[in-house]
């Protein structure tokens, strides 16, 4: 005899109140377990690279002091940045308000929108609306709207608009620099005129704004660059003769854009130094590239691997050829939350 109705509904109210049931352990569970593996002595020595998530969320009270009061220069150069925004209006005007209110006189920032439909416009215009109470110089904010064909090939757009720029770097439309970073990089950059790439320590931040872990990084390597990224995009600066030299990105790549304009730099013969401060924040969530594009990445990393190393390398000589770097970082991470390096 075929099921009634009642029958079917009633079996799948008792499944539901199964589910509901296993879901809910499932939650307790991770409640217990996940506080645990984050104190145990095996998360205290992981690399933190790619860890996103460190502790609970919290509020970023330290930014104002993370990073040394840089006074300004009187020669100071001008830093051109650029943001590539397509449907992040959530997020933009964070980003736009940390570049715009940092202490730094001679900044040309543009954010290279490709049409967003989600209000983004809005976001932005409402900035530039109130920009001549947040900037030293209300005129360096350039807002352009075009289509464009991919991140890449944005701020390709964006940077053939600052053609006077010293300093350049990109900062994405989820991403946020701390306070102070560019008159500390513009210092550095002056006082170490052999140095043509710079890069810092980062901070991870969750959808809402909040800090969910930090990475120290050790100084720089250039031969393990060659087998992986490790250095925070959002943190790297560079000086105007590497664009010129090597530049511009690579329109065709999608999500290994930062990696092989870092390995075109070392093959060209700049030279890189990791600065001792931590210099912006990595937003992680749901929409964001780097979780949604995750065979895109592995295809263009494995890509990039070949044209650098001449071959494919196994998982097996990539893992053999970054341990020594990652147990530093390690090492430089725990020496920071023990208090022992000057950050």
């Amino acid at each position: 005899m075929a099921d009634t109705p009642t029958d079917t509904e009633s079996e799948n109210a008792m499944l539901r109140r199964r589910i509901a049931a296993l879901e809910h352990d499932v939650r307790n569970l991770r409640e217990m377990v996940v506080p645990l593996l984050r104190h145990s002595w095996r998360a205290k020595f992981s690399p933190k690279l790619w860890q996103w998530v460190q502790y609970e969320p919290r509020d970023v009270v330290e930014l104002a002091t993370t990073i040394a009061q840089t006074p300004l220069l009187p020669s100071a150069p001008r830093i051109a940045i650029v943001t590539p925004s397509y449907n992040y209006a959530e997020f933009i005007g964070a980003t736009v308000m940390s570049v715009i209110t940092q202490p730094y006189p001679r900044l040309s920032y543009v954010v290279q929108d490709n049409n967003s439909t989600d209000g983004t416009d809005r976001v932005l215009a409402d900035i530039a609306h109130r920009r001549s109470n947040l900037m030293r110089e209300p005129r360096c904010l350039i807002l352009r709207r075009e289509a464009d064909r991919g991140q890449a090939d944005s701020i390709n757009r964006g940077f053939a608009h600052v053609p006077d720029a010293e300093i350049m770097a990109y900062l994405n439309a989820d991403d946020i620099l701390l306070p102070g970073t560019l008159a500390f990089v513009a210092s550095t950059f002056q006082r170490y005129p052999e140095v043509e790439v710079v890069y810092g320590h980062r901070i991870f931040i969750d959808a809402d704004g909040r800090e969910t872990g930090r990475c120290v990084l050790p100084n720089h390597d250039p031969n393990v660059i060659r087998w992986m990224d490790y250095i925070p995009q959002e943190t790297m600066f560079w000086r105007r003769r590497v664009w010129d030299r090597i530049g511009p990105l690579d329109a065709t790549l999608r999500f290994a854009i930062d990696w092989d304009f870092i390995l075109r730099a070392h093959e060209a013969g700049f030279r890189f130094k990791r600065l001792p401060r931590f210099l912006g924040c990595f937003r992680w969530h749901d929409r964001q590239k780097t979780s949604a594009m995750g065979k895109v990445g592995a295809d263009e990393q494995k890509r990039l691997r070949r044209r650098h190393l001449g071959y494919d390398p196994t998982a097996k000589e990539i893992s053999r050829n970054i341990r020594g770097y990652l147990r530093r970082h390690v090492l430089f991470h725990r020496a920071y939350k023990l208090r022992l390096l000057g950050l």
